[in-house]
Formats: C-alpha cells, structure tokens, sequence
C-alpha cells in the first residue's frame, strides 16, 4: 500500500511538472479556494452605533491556520480600516463605555494571549498586564475604569505515592499522573490541566490582575457589571456535586471589594448568560426547568436585581433564546433565536412580545451550513449583525429604523469568479407521518435539468441542531465535482419547536431515518437525479445516521460515515461529554439498560452492510473517540464489507476541518470514494 500511494504521489508531481499554464482562470470552486476565504465574526457596534469593531478570520496558505484581525467599518460609508493586523493573532474587540478606546486579546507579543488596550485618539497601544493564560469574556465596567474577564487558574497535580529520590543528574521516565475527575479531557483542549476558570480585574490603565473567585469549581461569562461597578453576575455551579451535573448552573453575583459571592438563582436546570438593565435594577437571563429531555427550550426571564420574582418573557415562543441583551432605554430586550433554520434578531417587551428585527444572520461555519450568527445592539437601536447566503460566507451587516444594510463584502474577490452551485428549497413530507421537513438540494454549476445528477444525501450533526441557507465549502466541492447535494432538517433538528426536535427522545436513530430517505425520493422525483447514483455521508450525529443508514438499505452506492457513534456504551465511556449523553440520550447507564444501547447502536446492523463505506475521524476526537470509528471499521472488514479507514492528524471532533489543507482533503477523499462505486453495481459482501 504505501509503495502505492509512493507511485500515485510521484505520477502526479511528473504531470504536475509538464502541465501547461491553464489559458484561464478555474470558474469551479476547488479546494485550494479555502485558502482564499475570509470570514467576518464578533461585530461590536460602537455605543452611538457610528461604527463596528469586528474579527475578521483569514487563512494563510504558509501555516496552514486561521489568523484573526480586527477590523473597524464605518456604519454609514462601509469604509473599512485595520485596527490590529499585525503579526499574531487579533480577537475579542470590546468598546470602552465612552467609546474612545477599545480592549482586545492578542498574541502579538511572545505569542501567549494578553490583554491590550487601545486608545483610539492618539492611536497608542498599551499590554494591561502580564497573563498567565489567555483571557476571556472581557468586559468594561460602566465607568470604564476596570476590565473584568476570565481565565484558567493552575492548581497543583494530585498525587498518589511517589518514585524514590531521583539521582543527580539521571535520566527518568516522567512522573505518573493521576485523574480522579469525571471529565478528564475535552474535545476543544486534550487532557485537561489540572486548575479552574476564575473572574479576574484588572484596571483599565493596566497594572496587576486581581483573582476574584476562588475553590474548585468553574465560572464562565458572559460577565455583567452592576450599575454602581461595585459587583458583577458570572455563571457557574458552585455545589459540591457540580461535576456530575452537566446541565445544571446559577447566576452568582461576585462583590469587586472582597469577593464574596451571591447565589442568585435555584433552579435545577441551566441559569446563564445574565446582563443587568441599563437602570440597574432588573437581570435577564436564559434558563429552562430541567426535565431531562433530549432537548429543550432556553427561555429569556427577567428577575429583580436580588433574584427574587423570575418570569419568563418568552415561554409561548417554542424556540430556543440563544442570546440576550438590553435596549438602551430599558424597556426590551433584543434576541437571538433559530426560527425554521431561519436565525433572527428580535425585540422583546416586558410584556413578552415579540417583535423580528433581523432576519439572515449567518454563523462562522465554513465546511456545513449551520445556523448561528452573532450580533450586538448601539444605544441608538441599530443592530450589527453577522450576515450571510448560499453564496457567500459571513459578513457585518447593519440594521436600523427597517433598513438593511451589507457593509463588508470579503470575498468577492475570491469568489466574484467562481461559478457556484444554486441552492433551492426542496418540498418534503415524511414517509412515517407526513410531517413538513425541511430540504435543501444544490445543483452542480451551469446546470441543465435535462441531465442525470448523482446525488449525495449529506446529513447534519447534533443531533440537536440546524441547517440552512447557508453558504458550505464541503456542498461547493462536490458540487464542482458534478454532483447534487441534499441536506435536510429530519426530526430531532432544532427551531421548529420542542416537540419536533423530541421525536427523537431516547429513540435515536430512529424515524429520522424515514424522513431522510422521504427528501431522497423528494430529489429523485424532480427528474434531474440519476436514482442509480445515490452517496451518503454525515459527521457526528451525520456519521451515526450514515452507519445507521448502510444498515437498513442497500439503495446507495458507498457512503461516508464521518466521526461517528458506532456502539453507544463504549462512546458514553470513552466522550467527553459523559455526565451528558446516558443522562439526557438514554435516562440510564450503558450496564442498566444494556439492550437500550445496543439496538441503536449501529454497530447493531453492520450484518446487513452491503455498501462500500469508508470511515473518517479525527485522532485526536475526543467527543466521538477514534476507538468507535476504529471499531466500525474492523467490523466491516471482518464483514467483508469494502471499506477503509481515514484519520486525520491532530484533529478534534469540532476542529476536523480547522486547518483549509485538512478541509479540502477530507471533501477531496469523500469524492474519490464515491468516484470509485459511481455508476458501478453495488458489490455484494462474500459471506465469511
């Protein structure tokens, strides 16, 4: 095999050496355009709403990585100036209350992020104060002298016995370690180091950050200062079983004299993202009663400064608040919520109406079509969002008094070019019970309905989560490629209320396998789709539905399953997310309910698999670890089903398209797998 890929490597570089110069440029979208796309994230829309401070993401074809800068763009003109761009990473932009400076996080000196300020006026910069790991949540108190953020707080290693003395100058093993905490590693950071996030100041004119919080325990922002900038609320669980409650969380509020700290909240169910009213007087915050459903609603509720009379604005809406923040004259609250795979921005009186503002914002997701978005609220009302479409990744919008405004157009030149696959919607109703799902197809550039398209049916994650009208660099590639993509909402999806996204309640997978073979008869009966051409593949909650899939039918040609669950006990022994999934996903442990696990696991159906799969994960995933991608793939070679095994190096589950090379040979090698099944018959396993 590797004297293989050694030959395949050596007869590309020849042709690549005796090309000719392309005559013109390539209209297709291709997987070194990656490279070339920039993103806008984080807009902060300066109190008298004049201007937007915002991140703008960018790829550097050298490194292989993502770097941030900051950027300001005038709201009325769209002028746009750099802020920082400077060697380094640049994020977090955060307005002073008079707004004449601007607090950012940065990594421009000796590459650890620190803390700067810059004064806009004289144009000076100045590091705050020398931190020991990168802060986060930053926020100004309300007389701009001081900036409150979180950071880790290093704690020393348990131990358990130790080696005998070491003598001088001997070469050891290193020390044994020692994990005694349920959650020991994570998705986004590896093994954990051992130490908690902390609430720190530190004065606006820079100095020595002071610790506010302190013990065993986790608090995280968003960070809200008091009126008078004499106390702040935070988020965390301070009870001693706090760890084994994954869901569960208060709103405290942290005295900046002495530290002590208030619990302001006694809910069991999650209590975040508080911020206090302009008058000081109110808190609104998300939270919902927990019931220990798959998935339920976060509510926008108001309660008294002292925790006392709570009251949801928002509990007859049925979707879920996924941020909050007052109108400068106290009166409402805008917020943001999925709406039918539809984010908006909305006002919402005290009286809980509710009112849509914005329509379109569009999240930093580059390879899949999420929904999401960000977005922050002048004094004047004007809201700057992160705006989006099919064809384009994010930019800064603006809207004020009914009027929309794009003020950023970052990849025109990239993608002015380049002619993209169309996205329409595709009407779709459920075998199992004639529910409405939503679909989405993705026609192949300069299409013509009078072909035969293969399709590919690409499958979302989550499982509680959302597609969209979204621009996707995965759709566009194989689109380019030829091929039609059908993405779809089944049932389990968010934003079309609790109940539809509760169909999947401790039955997963399930009927959300009828409603996704339901939009592939949708396509096929538009009369473009060659029905003897039919790919599949997901990641994650896709990755499942894909194994899952290969197991019931044998109608697709191969499939893709990508960083999947393949046998749920050892998943919920081995993620990182364990005090989570047999909790909320099954109501009982892997050993309690054994057979619960096995039937939907899809490890289950691997006798029935006919169709070439190929599996593909990261190796460094520790949300669905590589040992289940391993064991689906053991399995169906001991199957004898044809398959292969990718991983992707020093990739996580959430980072498996981080870097562009990584993005563009993961939709590169899902492309060669197809290409090598299409417009063959399906091979039948032999029988072992």
């Amino acid at each position: 095999m590797r004297k293989l890929i050694a030959l395949t490597l050596l007869s590309a570089l020849s042709a690549s050496a005796l090309a000719t110069p392309p005559d013109a440029p390539n209209r297709l979208f291709q997987g070194r355009d990656l490279f070339a796309l920039q993103l806008a994230t984080d807009p902060q829309i300066r109190p008298d709403g004049r201007e937007v401070a915002y991140t703008r993401v960018s790829f550097d074809i050298m490194t292989d990585r993502g770097r941030q800068s900051i950027w300001l763009v005038d709201a009325e003109s769209g002028e746009q100036r750099p802020l920082v761009t400077s060697a380094g990473s640049h994020s977090q932009p955060r307005w002073s209350p008079t707004a004449d400076r601007i607090a950012y996080v940065s990594t421009a000196e000796g590459g650890r992020p620190q803390l700067f300020v810059r004064w806009l006026q004289s144009n000076q910069t100045a590091k705050l104060a020398d931190l020991t790991s990168a802060p986060g949540n930053v926020t100004w108190s309300p007389d701009g002298k001081w900036l409150a953020f979180t950071m880790f707080a290093p704690d020393e290693k348990a131990r358990l016995g130790e080696a005998p003395p070491k003598p001088e100058g001997a070469e050891w093993a290193p020390p044994l370690e020692l994990i005694t905490d349920i959650v020991y590693r994570t998705d986004e950071g590896g093994y954990l180091k051992p130490g908690y996030t902390h609430i720190y100041v530190v004065s606006a004119d820079g100095g020595a950050p002071r610790q506010l919080t302190f013990g065993a325990y986790n608090e995280r922002g968003p960070i809200s200062w008091a009126a008078d900038g004499k106390s702040l609320l935070v988020t965390g669980n301070r009870r001693e079983n706090w760890q084994r409650e994954p869901v569960n969380s208060e709103i405290y509020r942290v005295t900046l004299a002495d530290g002590a700290i208030q619990e302001l909240t006694k809910r069991n169910g999650p209590d975040n993202g508080a911020v206090i009213s302009p008058d000081g007087k109110s808190i609104a915050y998300l939270s919902f009663e927990d019931k220990y459903l798959g998935y339920q609603n976060a509510e926008l509720n108001v309660m008294g400064l002292d925790g006392s009379n709570p009251r949801s604005l928002t509990a007859s809406l049925d979707r879920t608040i996924d941020d909050a923040t007052w109108a400068h004259d106290g009166r409402s609250l805008y917020v943001q919520y999925d709406d039918k795979a539809i984010t908006k921005v909305a006002r919402v009186s005290l009286n809980g109406r509710v009112e849509t503002v914005v329509e379109g914002v569009s999240g930093g997701s580059l390879d899949r079509p999420y929904t999401g978005g960000q977005f922050t609220v002048a004094d004047n009302g004007a809201v700057a969002f992160t705006s989006g479409s099919t064809q384009r990744p994010t930019d800064i919008s603006i809207a004020r008094g009914g009027r929309v405004r794009q003020l950023t157009n970052l990849n025109e030149g990239s993608l002015g070019g380049k002619t993209l696959g169309d996205v329409k919607p595709l009407k779709v109703k459920s075998s199992f019970d004639q529910r409405d799902i939503a679909a989405w197809i993705v026609t192949p550039p300069n299409f013509d309905r009078s072909k035969k398209y293969p399709l590919i049916l690409e499958i979302h994650g989550g499982p509680f989560a959302a597609y969209g009208p979204r621009f996707s660099t995965d759709y566009q590639l194989y689109a380019a490629a030829g091929y039609a993509v059908l993405y779809t909402n089944p049932r389990g999806s968010t934003s079309y209320g609790d109940e539809f996204a509760n169909l999947i309640h401790h039955k997963y997978p399930s009927q959300d396998y009828d409603d996704l073979m339901s939009a592939v008869d949708a396509a096929i009966a538009e009369g473009y789709v060659d029905a003897d051409n039919l790919f599949v593949t997901g990641g994650s909650g896709g990755g499942i539905l894909t194994a899952w899939i290969v197991g019931k039918t044998t109608r697709f040609k191969a499939a893709v399953s990508q960083k999947p669950v393949i046998n749920w006990a050892s998943t919920v022994l081995t993620t990182d997310v364990a005090p989570f999934m047999p909790k909320y996903w099954f109501g009982k442990l892997p050993w309690e309910d054994p057979d619960a696990y096995w039937k939907r696991s899809p490890l289950s159906l691997v006798g029935n698999v006919k169709t070439p799969t190929l599996v593909l994960v990261g190796d460094q995933d520790f949300r669905t670890p590589l040992s289940d991608s391993e064991q689906y793939y053991q399995a169906l070679q001991l199957a004898g089903v044809p398959t292969g095994l990718v991983k992707v190096p020093g990739a996580s589950h959430g980072g498996l398209t981080a870097r562009p090379s990584q993005s563009a040979a993961k939709a590169s090698a899902i492309l060669a797998w197809f290409e090598r099944y299409r417009g063959k018959p399906a091979p039948i396993a032999p029988t072992l």
